[in-house]
């Protein structure tokens, strides 16, 4: 599918709000707090999807709270990806993903170490393991998406 002159749920993230801008601001934050507080600001910047547009992404299965996700191929095979969760942590967490994909194609998000991106946040030892779990969950989602919708 391609995008239109239309994006469908726009966010900053990936943007405005770059990958390396988030793992610097997460770094300079040593208490949980803080970097909780920041997980929070960056689930408020993600926008909410209608019910609408909920009916054209996916449920990830394996995250503690709801989570869909979506995506368009662009024209140029980068991908615009776009979500939406019911908890506000797992929303940021996801915001920190989409950062790391947005406008990527489907070769460079294979190569993205997101173990090690997210370890440089400083969060995944701050998360029980089920939270670590749904976010493997929507990494394996956001590559199954890219390799399935990539033209062979």
């Amino acid at each position: 599918m391609t995008s239109t002159n239309h994006e469908l749920a726009p966010h900053p993230f990936g943007t405005e709000i770059k990958i390396q801008e988030i793992v610097e601001q997460f770094s300079t934050h040593k208490a949980w707090e803080d970097k909780y507080r920041l997980l929070i600001q960056f689930a408020r910047k993600l926008p909410v999807l209608s019910d609408d547009e909920k009916l054209q992404t996916q449920e990830v299965k394996g995250c503690e709270n709801r989570v869909w996700i979506g995506a368009r191929l662009n024209d140029n095979e980068t991908f615009h990806f776009y979500g939406d969760s019911e908890g506000r942590v797992v929303k940021g967490l996801f915001a920190i993903l989409l950062a790391a994909v947005e406008q990527k194609t489907a070769k460079e998000i294979m190569e993205i170490d997101f173990d090690h991106l997210l370890a440089q946040t400083g969060l995944p030892s701050q998360l029980s393991e089920s939270r670590q779990n749904g976010i493997q969950s929507l990494v394996t989602a956001i590559q199954n998406i890219a390799n399935e919708m990539t033209p062979a």
